[in-house]
Protein backbone atom coordinates (compact mmCIF):
# COMPACT_ATOMS: atom_id res chain seq x y z
CA UNK A 1 0.00 0.00 0.00
CA UNK A 2 1.29 3.33 -0.39
CA UNK A 3 2.83 5.08 2.38
CA UNK A 4 1.73 9.19 3.02
CA UNK A 5 4.50 11.56 3.89
CA UNK A 6 3.08 14.03 6.43
CA UNK A 7 3.25 17.63 8.35
CA UNK A 8 3.58 17.22 11.67
CA UNK A 9 -0.32 17.67 13.40
CA UNK A 10 -0.75 19.16 16.34
CA UNK A 11 -2.02 17.78 19.47
CA UNK A 12 -5.20 19.82 19.01
CA UNK A 13 -6.40 16.43 16.74
CA UNK A 14 -5.78 14.24 19.28
CA UNK A 15 -8.00 11.14 19.79
CA UNK A 16 -11.38 10.49 21.02
CA UNK A 17 -11.75 9.61 24.51
CA UNK A 18 -13.08 6.47 24.21
CA UNK A 19 -9.75 5.43 22.56
CA UNK A 20 -6.82 4.17 24.63
CA UNK A 21 -3.21 4.04 24.25
CA UNK A 22 -0.96 1.44 25.17
CA UNK A 23 3.07 2.25 25.04
CA UNK A 24 6.11 -0.89 24.88
CA UNK A 25 9.41 0.19 25.77
CA UNK A 26 11.59 -2.31 23.84
CA UNK A 27 14.51 -3.26 25.67
CA UNK A 28 14.73 -7.07 25.26
CA UNK A 29 17.70 -6.76 22.76
CA UNK A 30 20.64 -8.64 23.19
CA UNK A 31 22.82 -5.18 23.29
CA UNK A 32 25.65 -6.56 21.20
CA UNK A 33 27.10 -2.83 20.24
CA UNK A 34 27.44 -2.52 23.78
CA UNK A 35 29.38 -5.82 24.58
CA UNK A 36 26.31 -7.63 25.47
CA UNK A 37 25.15 -5.05 28.63
CA UNK A 38 21.47 -4.78 29.23
CA UNK A 39 20.88 -1.66 27.07
CA UNK A 40 17.65 -0.43 29.15
CA UNK A 41 19.61 -1.17 32.51
CA UNK A 42 22.46 1.06 31.63
CA UNK A 43 23.14 4.33 33.17
CA UNK A 44 22.94 7.47 31.59
CA UNK A 45 23.39 10.57 33.52
CA UNK A 46 22.62 8.99 36.74
CA UNK A 47 19.37 6.67 35.72
CA UNK A 48 19.05 3.77 33.59
CA UNK A 49 17.69 4.23 29.95
CA UNK A 50 14.78 2.79 30.59
CA UNK A 51 13.72 4.97 33.51
CA UNK A 52 14.11 8.05 30.55
CA UNK A 53 11.73 6.62 28.11
CA UNK A 54 9.47 5.72 30.83
CA UNK A 55 9.71 9.44 32.70
CA UNK A 56 8.33 10.76 29.20
CA UNK A 57 5.99 7.82 28.00
CA UNK A 58 4.29 7.37 30.82
CA UNK A 59 2.12 10.85 30.99
CA UNK A 60 1.26 9.96 27.60
CA UNK A 61 -0.48 6.86 27.15
CA UNK A 62 -3.28 4.94 29.48
CA UNK A 63 -0.75 2.13 30.13
CA UNK A 64 2.82 1.29 30.04
CA UNK A 65 4.63 -2.04 29.50
CA UNK A 66 8.40 -2.57 29.68
CA UNK A 67 9.46 -5.52 26.70
CA UNK A 68 12.33 -7.21 28.52
CA UNK A 69 14.40 -11.02 27.88
CA UNK A 70 16.89 -10.79 30.88
CA UNK A 71 16.98 -9.11 34.20
CA UNK A 72 13.03 -9.38 34.64
CA UNK A 73 12.97 -8.39 38.69
CA UNK A 74 15.01 -5.22 37.80
CA UNK A 75 12.48 -4.10 35.17
CA UNK A 76 9.49 -5.17 37.46
CA UNK A 77 10.83 -3.14 40.42
CA UNK A 78 10.00 -0.06 38.29
CA UNK A 79 6.51 -0.68 38.81
CA UNK A 80 5.22 -2.01 35.16
CA UNK A 81 4.68 -5.40 33.81
CA UNK A 82 7.36 -6.96 32.07
CA UNK A 83 7.00 -8.37 28.83
CA UNK A 84 9.29 -11.00 27.76
CA UNK A 85 9.41 -12.41 23.65
CA UNK A 86 6.60 -15.01 23.48
CA UNK A 87 8.74 -16.19 20.45
CA UNK A 88 12.44 -17.73 20.89
CA UNK A 89 15.71 -17.21 19.88
CA UNK A 90 16.10 -12.94 20.49
CA UNK A 91 14.37 -12.39 16.86
CA UNK A 92 14.08 -9.16 17.18
CA UNK A 93 12.39 -5.58 18.46
CA UNK A 94 9.28 -7.01 16.21
CA UNK A 95 8.97 -10.19 18.54
CA UNK A 96 8.64 -8.03 21.35
CA UNK A 97 6.06 -5.89 19.94
CA UNK A 98 3.78 -8.53 19.05
CA UNK A 99 4.17 -9.93 22.61
CA UNK A 100 2.54 -6.37 23.80
CA UNK A 101 0.12 -6.18 20.93
CA UNK A 102 -0.86 -9.72 22.16
CA UNK A 103 -1.12 -8.06 25.92
CA UNK A 104 -2.93 -5.15 25.22
CA UNK A 105 -6.35 -3.83 25.43
CA UNK A 106 -5.98 -0.67 24.02
CA UNK A 107 -6.78 0.49 20.89
CA UNK A 108 -3.59 2.02 19.97
CA UNK A 109 0.33 0.73 21.00
CA UNK A 110 3.10 3.16 20.90
CA UNK A 111 6.16 1.77 20.40
CA UNK A 112 9.98 3.06 21.13
CA UNK A 113 13.29 1.59 22.35
CA UNK A 114 15.12 1.56 25.41
CA UNK A 115 17.94 3.81 24.33
CA UNK A 116 16.08 6.78 23.11
CA UNK A 117 16.61 8.95 26.20
CA UNK A 118 15.15 12.19 24.71
CA UNK A 119 11.75 11.49 23.36
CA UNK A 120 9.23 14.27 22.59
CA UNK A 121 6.50 14.99 25.08
CA UNK A 122 4.08 15.07 22.51
CA UNK A 123 4.99 11.81 20.61
CA UNK A 124 1.98 9.44 21.07
CA UNK A 125 -0.53 12.79 20.52
CA UNK A 126 0.73 13.76 17.32
CA UNK A 127 1.33 10.09 15.88
CA UNK A 128 -1.70 9.02 16.58
CA UNK A 129 -3.48 12.56 15.07
CA UNK A 130 -2.02 11.72 11.66
CA UNK A 131 -3.23 8.36 11.39
CA UNK A 132 -6.28 9.74 11.90
CA UNK A 133 -5.91 12.39 9.77
CA UNK A 134 -4.88 9.79 6.71
CA UNK A 135 -7.25 7.30 8.02
CA UNK A 136 -4.32 4.66 8.48
CA UNK A 137 -3.27 2.10 11.19
CA UNK A 138 0.33 3.62 11.53
CA UNK A 139 1.99 6.39 11.93
CA UNK A 140 6.47 6.71 12.16
CA UNK A 141 8.16 9.20 13.69
CA UNK A 142 10.79 10.99 11.23
CA UNK A 143 13.00 13.85 11.07
CA UNK A 144 14.34 15.75 8.11
CA UNK A 145 17.33 13.72 7.57
CA UNK A 146 15.54 9.37 7.98
CA UNK A 147 12.53 7.49 9.42
CA UNK A 148 12.84 6.39 12.87
CA UNK A 149 11.08 3.06 12.57
CA UNK A 150 11.47 2.54 16.12
CA UNK A 151 9.46 5.20 16.81
CA UNK A 152 6.32 4.31 16.01
CA UNK A 153 2.36 3.92 16.47
CA UNK A 154 0.12 1.41 15.44
CA UNK A 155 -3.67 0.25 15.91
CA UNK A 156 -3.56 -3.08 17.83
CA UNK A 157 -5.90 -4.70 15.26
CA UNK A 158 -2.48 -5.30 13.25
CA UNK A 159 -1.59 -7.89 15.80
CA UNK A 160 -2.50 -11.13 13.50
CA UNK A 161 -1.08 -9.38 10.54
CA UNK A 162 2.54 -9.09 12.60
CA UNK A 163 2.01 -12.76 14.02
CA UNK A 164 1.85 -13.76 10.60
CA UNK A 165 4.80 -11.33 9.26
CA UNK A 166 6.99 -13.30 11.99
CA UNK A 167 5.96 -16.47 10.77
CA UNK A 168 6.86 -16.07 7.82
CA UNK A 169 10.71 -15.56 8.85
CA UNK A 170 10.52 -12.23 8.32
CA UNK A 171 12.15 -9.91 11.25
CA UNK A 172 12.82 -6.52 9.49
CA UNK A 173 10.81 -3.67 11.46
CA UNK A 174 10.86 -1.49 8.14
CA UNK A 175 9.38 -3.95 5.43
CA UNK A 176 6.47 -4.90 8.18
CA UNK A 177 5.78 -1.18 8.38
CA UNK A 178 6.18 -1.00 4.40
CA UNK A 179 3.65 -3.44 4.21
CA UNK A 180 0.84 -1.34 6.29
CA UNK A 181 -0.88 1.85 5.01
CA UNK A 182 1.11 4.55 6.93
CA UNK A 183 2.03 8.16 7.38
CA UNK A 184 5.40 9.76 8.93
CA UNK A 185 5.15 12.50 10.96
CA UNK A 186 8.15 15.03 10.93
CA UNK A 187 9.81 15.24 15.15
CA UNK A 188 12.82 17.34 15.98
CA UNK A 189 16.03 15.34 15.00
CA UNK A 190 17.35 15.56 18.63
CA UNK A 191 14.71 13.80 19.84
CA UNK A 192 16.00 10.12 18.66
CA UNK A 193 19.77 10.98 19.65
CA UNK A 194 19.88 6.95 20.48
CA UNK A 195 22.89 5.40 22.49
CA UNK A 196 23.87 2.52 20.33
CA UNK A 197 27.88 1.84 21.91
CA UNK A 198 29.67 2.98 25.31
CA UNK A 199 30.98 6.41 24.01
CA UNK A 200 27.64 7.47 23.00
CA UNK A 201 26.49 7.57 26.78
CA UNK A 202 29.43 10.22 27.67
CA UNK A 203 27.44 13.06 25.54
Amino acid sequence: MARVRATAPTASTCMPATEKIAAVILAGGEGRRMGGADKGLIAYRGRPLVEWALATLAPQVDEIFISANRNLDRYSALGRRVLPDTLPGFPGPLAGVLAALQAVEADWLLVAPCDTPHLPADLASRLLAATRQQNVPLAVAADEARVHHSCFIVRTDQRENLAAFLASGERAVRRWQASLASVTVRFDAACFANLNQPGDLEV
